[in-house]
């Protein structure tokens, strides 16, 4: 039985979102926050900026405005202040605000058919879209952000996969990782001669 083209991206978008909270599970709040690239990413600044996206896409694109504003999106406001999580943010209240963003995007899906018109400003000529090809984008945004928690967490703490445990991995111990990576080094030194 075919599943719903709807429901189907529906799921891979929520696989991602997932994918994209389980990465804060059992840190403090400073390993959340804690740049970990020159250019300053942060897991907690990946999700409040993915969800401040998603808002945006599945929300003013289609008429459907999130009901609260983002500060972080005001015209004074600073360049990549939607990756920066203020100390006076709690990591709860940006899961938390990543969940409302859930609620309010399945409320857009559910109203609307996958050809419905929307309109995404900043794309300028190109802006005028469907919901379908809006929530591929979102989709792929959202895992290629979940690609990036997936690195940040790994220097962290070395959690790693696309579930919590690591399930999607192979039982492998330290050892082996440490042997492997040593094989990769090894190839790409070799590749440099």
């Amino acid at each position: 039985m075919a599943m719903d083209p709807k429901n189907t991206l529906l799921r891979y978008l929520q696989v991602a979102r997932e994918a994209l909270l389980w990465k804060l599970d059992g840190l403090s709040d400073y390993d959340m926050r804690r740049p970990m690239t020159p250019t300053g990413t942060n897991l907690l600044g990946i999700v409040k900026h993915v969800a401040s996206v998603e808002a945006g896409y599945l929300g003013d694109c289609f008429g459907r405005p999130f009901p609260e504003k983002f500060p972080w999106f005001a015209d004074d406001a600073g360049f990549n202040d939607d990756f920066l999580v203020g100390a006076d943010e709690s990591s709860a209240s940006i899961i938390d605000l990543y969940r409302r963003v859930w609620e309010h995007s399945e409320g857009t899906v559910a109203g609307l058919d996958l050809d419905a018109a929307g309109r995404v400003p900043w794309w300028g000529d190109r802006g005028d879209v469907t919901l379908h090809q809006i929530l591929v984008h979102i989709t792929t945004e959202t895992h290629r952000h979940a690609g990036h928690a997936d690195i940040v967490r790994e220097m962290i703490d070395g959690a790693v996969g696309l579930r919590l445990g690591g399930e999607n991995m192979p039982p492998v111990d330290d050892a082996w990782w440490a042997d492997y990576r040593g094989r990769v080094e090894a190839a790409a030194l070799e590749a440099s001669n």
